[in-house]
């Protein structure tokens, strides 16, 4: 999402979701990784994207920060590199640096690497004009005639899903512009409450449609606190929904409790049924990181998940180290709302 460092229908089960929401959660944490086999030693892992059936990377590469480097040509270099040693999942966004990661990647994926790539852009529109604007600007600076999966950026307040898919809204935008093959596939993010995904799934679902891929906040503390592993996560598996993972280490807040290890956090989001785990790598060190955990994964047994959720347990109970969920800090489009519409 925008993160800005210090740098029921059916699917519901309508009365009865309450109870799966918290039942169905916890073993969900401690079985998911059973469906999805390690790599051989040294190898990228790929995961199915849902029931669309494509195939891509467990690590994908994060869009935000790839537009933060003084030299464009070390952004260039992040980017191919990470496509060089198998990672094929793109992150991105049209307000991500004012459009600059965009552009680098644009520049990025010419030479042939745009078909090394499983790439994505979210878009902040809501209602229909901007949303289509918007779509058209990403595919101008992606410098590509399709974008495989387009997603609605920050779904993080209560109304955002009503307008989305009402008169004029961006839904209309996106659904236009896959049927004229600027798109592939449909998706939407957010960080801030998973009953709010909630809300955006079963507005869709009234609405005859199903999304693609979901993005949401899944790391080693959103397992204790306003919890999409265990409120969202279940709902999209049961559906053939991708799921997206970002924040495995809250931009670094994670990490400040002192308690985990950047490859943990990412081992934890890789444990959960994700498709992709999404993490941004600001240099070719942290690139390597991210390739080292992918290929060094192994599900975890019952014994290690219960001591990594043991251990931060004490410290998740009131978000502190999750304040894209407690604050508007990191919420974008609260603070640039003409992104909106």
């Amino acid at each position: 999402m925008n993160l800005r460092k210090p740098n029921r229908r059916e699917f519901l089960g309508r009365a009865g979701w309450g109870i799966a929401a918290s039942t169905v959660g916890v073993p969900l944490l401690r079985q998911a990784a059973s469906a999805h086999p390690s790599a051989a030693a040294g190898e990228m892992l790929y995961r199915t994207l849902g029931r669309s059936g494509e195939k891509v990377s467990l690590v994908g590469l994060g869009g935000y920060h790839i537009g933060v480097q003084k030299d464009e040509e070390e952004s260039i270099r992040i980017i191919r590199t990470a496509l060089d040693k198998g990672i094929t999942f793109l992150d991105n966004c049209w307000d991500y640096n004012n459009g600059e990661s965009e552009v680098r990647m644009g520049k990025a994926l010419r030479d042939g690497y745009r078909q090394k790539a499983f790439l994505m852009t979210k878009i902040d529109g809501q209602v229909k004009d901007v949303a289509a604007r918007q779509i058209d600007e990403s595919l101008r600076r992606l410098q590509t005639d399709v974008i495989d999966l387009v997603q609605f950026h920050e779904v993080i307040r209560p109304g955002d899903p009503a307008r989305i898919f009402g008169p004029d809204g961006s839904f209309e935008a996106v659904l236009e512009a896959k049927k004229a093959g600027k798109l592939r596939y449909v998706g939407f993010t957010g960080h801030k409450d998973p009953d709010i995904h909630l809300e955006m799934l079963d507005t869709a679902f009234k609405h005859g449609f199903t999304f693609d891929a979901v993005q949401m906040p899944l790391n080693v503390m959103d397992a204790h606190f306003k919890s999409f592993a265990k409120k969202v996560v279940p709902v999209l598996t049961r559906h053939g929904i991708g799921v997206l993972g970002m924040k495995s280490m809250g931009g670094g807040f994670v990490l400040r409790s002192n308690v985990v290890t950047p490859v943990e956090c990412l081992h934890y989001a890789m444990n959960l049924p994700t498709s992709v785990v999404i993490t941004g790598c600001d240099s070719l060190q942290i690139l390597e990181q991210a390739l080292d955990a992918a290929r060094t994964f192994r599900p975890f047994t019952e014994e290690q998940l219960s001591a990594l959720l043991t251990k931060t347990a004490p410290l998740a109970a009131r978000g502190e180290f999750e304040p894209f969920k407690t604050t508007t800090d990191f919420d974008g489009t609260a603070h640039n709302p003409q992104w909106l519409g």
